[in-house]
């Protein structure tokens, strides 16, 4: 099958707009006609079932959380993204356009970044107007910080609560659609299959996590928006219930999944504590704006600060090494997060970690409570040499900007973050991988497309901060409502879609026949016992580095635990139940074969290129040494992987990536 992406022809600048111009439309009658289902309430999926439902489409909205408030998108806390140059600074759709796809490190496909980059100015308006409190300056106009792989302030945020409120936004818009009975909405229904017939998608199969009842949902066309597949690592920034089953039935039926590899490590988490965690704490990208990240220049003040024999505020200024800001002078502690993460690994791995562990580094905010403290003087007409007025007046400042995030940190690590510096390392965040869309979204099943972090995105190897929540509102609000119309305009005459067919009876039989299997295995181990194991294969062969032998071993190591999960595992309870550790063992069987075709999309690809770092392949000499280096001559294109039974068995697909307004050439932040 090859891969048509549709991307329209004319230039860059001009396809969107030309796209839309000539797309079919359903008029207003006609979309009363058509049903549409929509799977996950994040910002992307909200923010479609609400514009859909606007529009005039009957929308069936399922998410599994108890409400669709409750997605995983509420945990953003940094900023969304948006080339409106409110800060005068030089910003532009180009400029946006340019680092996304310089900060995907040239893996991402140029006409979806650049119509993400003009819809993005869009996006603040819509949630202003939504009543989404965004931070304003002293005059009143919105205001915008800076975030890292750039050198402009193009991110609006709202404290620490950027996702959070949004999210408030999108579902208010969804609320409204629900209550003018345009959206149907079901709450702790787990979709656990696609239906296909005559080859397009015209439905799901869910369970009812309260009751354990299977259902079948019938609409015209499917639209995934389930977030992504982090939890692949155990232990993840994701919420705990976060996970790639839907996206994973989807590839089952037909849908590639593409560059399952790019797996985000994001810099600013709270360290890992023990093997009792069951997930793992973010702190916001935008600390970065303020914060300077360092560890001991003397391996002898690290050795003594793990043994809790010194304190950092003890460490004179001399003696540390903001070792961002010494190899990357240009962007300093603003590095993208792939370059930030490996950094601050590769100083732990030489000995200069600063936690028990020995994983952790410093994120210093006393620079910035000076310098804001003395600011804040002057424009009181303080005295600015009085040390205790100005720290007190800083500190203000920085709650004002960080507070709640300083409040989460002391509650979890009891320490005062205002009185001695923060302790970070990378952990798993996000997943740019997903499923394999064209243009319009679409993935290789006719009539199931796939928004926000579900498909692969625009974000190449690596995203830039704050360009999810942009990425998943433009799908939802601005992009999926023109796109899905062309392809539905079709189905106008088709009518209801039945569910009594042989298709919905086999999907149904086949959801059933591996839950009764599950459920009578009587195997010895919990479901946690597998999925933590594959964790720490996923996390020590396939983490922040990887070479060919690990992935190998990786690839044969998790093929033997899913052998070995279904001959062992126990799921206590029953089918027709609310049966907790059932949804759990139905996620964890996904992730099981997920992890082998991440293994071997990762093995696949001999280079190193954003989020994948390849140890085989890096700068051996000159001004990157020792960086990441990327192989265009061979590389540059999109891995689609298309199922054909066991995941070592799947068949590559490649997207040829072209660059036409962008010239390829390797990643520099010095």
């Amino acid at each position: 099958m090859a891969l048509d992406s549709k991307i329209p022809s004319g230039p860059l600048a001009d396809k969107w707009t030309q796209y839309k111009n000539d797309i079919n439309l359903v008029n207003p009658a006609n979309k009363r006609l058509i049903d549409v289902i929509v799977v996950g309430t994040g910002l992307a999926g909200g923010s479609a079932a609400a514009t859909l439902a606007e529009l005039g489409y009957n929308v069936k909205a399922f998410c599994f959380q108890d409400s669709p408030r409750r997605a995983h998108s509420i945990a953003a806390q940094g900023g969304i993204n948006a080339a409106k140059n409110y800060q005068g600074d030089g910003d532009s759709t180009y400029r946006l356009f340019y680092d996304t796809v310089k900060g995907g490190d040239y893996r991402s496909r140029e006409a979806n970044v650049y119509r993400l980059a003009e819809v993005s100015a869009n996006i603040i308006d819509q949630c202003v107007a939504q009543g989404v409190p965004f931070a304003r300056d002293y005059g009143g106009l919105l205001d915008n910080r800076s975030f890292g792989g750039v050198l402009v302030s193009r991110t609006f945020y709202a404290k620490g609560q950027t996702g959070q409120q949004l999210l408030l936004g999108a579902y208010s818009a969804m609320n409204r659609q629900i209550g003018r009975g345009k959206i149907k909405m079901y709450n702790r229904h787990e979709m656990l299959d696609v239906v296909k017939v005559d080859g397009k998608a015209r439905g799901i199969i869910t369970r009812n996590l309260v009751t354990g009842e299977i259902e079948r949902h019938s609409a015209h066309a499917v639209v995934l928006g389930t977030g992504g597949y982090g939890n692949v690592f155990y232990l993840s920034t994701n919420a705990m219930g976060s996970n790639v089953t839907a996206a994973w039935k989807a590839h089952k039926r037909g849908a590639h999944f593409a560059n399952p590899c790019y797996t985000q490590i994001h810099p600013t988490c709270i360290p890992v504590s023990g093997d009792h965690q069951s997930k793992l704490t973010l702190m916001s990208e935008s600390l970065r704006n303020d914060g300077r990240i360092w560890v001991p220049k003397k391996k002898e003040d690290a050795e003594a600060i793990r043994a809790g024999k010194l304190k950092p505020t003890e460490i004179a200024e001399e003696n540390r090494d903001y070792y961002l800001e010494r190899r990357y002078p240009a962007f300093g502690n603003l590095v993208p997060r792939d370059v930030a993460s490996r950094a601050a690994k590769e100083r732990c791995d030489a000995g200069f970690g600063v936690n028990k562990t020995g994983e952790a580094v410093y994120l210093d905010f006393a620079s910035a409570i000076e310098r804001y403290g003395k600011e804040q003087a002057y424009v009181t007409h303080q005295d600015a040499n009085n040390a205790a007025l100005v720290k007190k007046l800083g500190q203000e400042i920085v709650k004002t900007k960080y507070g709640n995030l300083f409040q989460m940190y002391e509650k979890i690590v009891d320490q005062n973050p205002y009185e001695t510096p923060m302790m970070i390392y990378p952990a798993v965040h996000y997943t740019m991988g997903g499923l394999w869309v064209d243009y319009n979204l679409q993935t290789s099943v006719e009539g199931l497309y796939a928004i926000g972090e579900a498909n692969f995105s625009d974000h190449g190897a690596n995203r830039l901060g704050a360009s999810a929540l942009m990425q998943g509102l433009a799908d939802g609000y601005f992009v999926l409502p023109y796109t899905i119309g062309d392809y539905l305009s079709q189905d106008i005459r088709t009518g209801p879609i039945a569910t009594d067919t042989k298709e919905f009876e086999e999907a149904e039989k086949n959801v059933r026949s591996q839950i009764d299997a599950l459920v009578n295995n009587n195997g010895t181990k919990a479901v946690d016992y597998f999925h933590k194991k594959l964790g720490k294969i996923m996390w020590n062969k396939c983490g922040m580095s990887r070479n060919a032998k690990d992935l190998e071993s990786a690839i044969n190591e998790i093929s033997d635990l899913r052998d070995e999960f279904y001959k062992e595992v126990r799921v206590p309870g029953g089918e027709d139940e609310y049966n907790e550790e059932l949804a759990k063992a139905l996620r964890v069987a996904d992730f099981l074969e997920l992890g082998e075709l991440f293994a071997k999309d990762a093995l696949t690809r001999n280079e190193s290129c954003g989020g994948h770092f390849r140890e085989e392949s890096v700068e051996e000499d000159g001004p990157q040494k020792g960086e990441a280096k990327r192989d265009d001559k061979n590389f540059t294109f999109v891995s689609a992987w298309e199922y054909k039974g066991a995941p070592k068995d799947a068949v590559l697909h490649k997207e040829e990536l072209t660059y036409e307004n962008i010239e390829l050439k390797q990643r520099s932040y010095k």
